[in-house]
């Protein structure tokens, strides 16, 4: 199986601190106010197209930091004619909370972000996507007892995803061991494919929110 590498882009960079161009919703998705699953770096897309597919009673929207990849998986969404599916241009460091407060009210059940770019360097650690104020905002905005997917290839990025989204007070990590030892998604992406095909791990975590208790 082939598939194209890595192109990183830098997050920090001036054109990439516009807040999102949030559309109307009501205009995008058939029935808006279903529930919702948000991935964070979907790439071209190809697992948000087949678990639209999958899962019509859900809407599914990726965010892409690659404006050409964005186009391309809105065109090939438009020739499928899923009304569940779109795909948004922009750095969620920047715009998640303008993002997430335009979604109806309890409808984002499900969030996954899934080999994000590494940045293996320390000194572009901030580059990297899951920093602790898009977690906190992502947190905020779950619905109650919605749920977290998060999965990488590499051990150090999967670490530092568990361990900043488990540090807050509103999640809970649903497995006992370290890491899931399965994808609890229909849908694998190609990136999951070509590693498991190299025999490699992939370092997988989920995490649900809390129900409040009642006193």
């Amino acid at each position: 199986m082939s598939i194209r590498l890595r192109q990183h882009v830098n997050p920090l960079s001036r054109k990439f601190q516009q807040p999102i161009q949030v559309p109307n919703w009501q205009e995008i998705y058939a029935q808006s106010d279903r529930s919702w699953h948000l991935d964070i770096g979907c790439a071209r897309g190809k697992f948000l197209w087949e678990m639209a597919q999958l899962y019509p009673e859900t809407n599914f929207l990726g965010i892409e930091i690659r404006r050409s990849l964005v186009i391309e998986a809105n065109r090939t969404k438009d020739e499928l004619g899923l009304t569940n599916l779109h795909y948004l241009f922009g750095n969620m460091n920047s715009s998640a909370s303008v993002l997430l407060k335009s979604f109806p009210a309890n409808t984002l059940e499900t969030i996954s972000i899934q080999f994000p770019d590494p940045w293996f360097k320390k000194r572009h650690h901030k580059r990297r996507v899951v920093q602790p104020e898009l977690v906190n905002t992502l947190a905020e905005h779950l619905a109650e007892g919605g749920k977290v997917f998060l999965q990488s290839d590499i051990k150090e990025v999967a670490s530092e995803m568990r361990e900043r989204f488990a540090a807050s007070p509103l999640l809970t990590q649903q497995h006992s061991e370290t890491w899931l030892d399965y994808n609890p998604l229909a849908v694998p992406t190609e990136r999951e494919l070509y590693v498991l095909g190299d025999n490699l791990p992939v370092y997988r975590v989920l995490l649900q929110k809390l129900t409040p208790s009642i006193d």
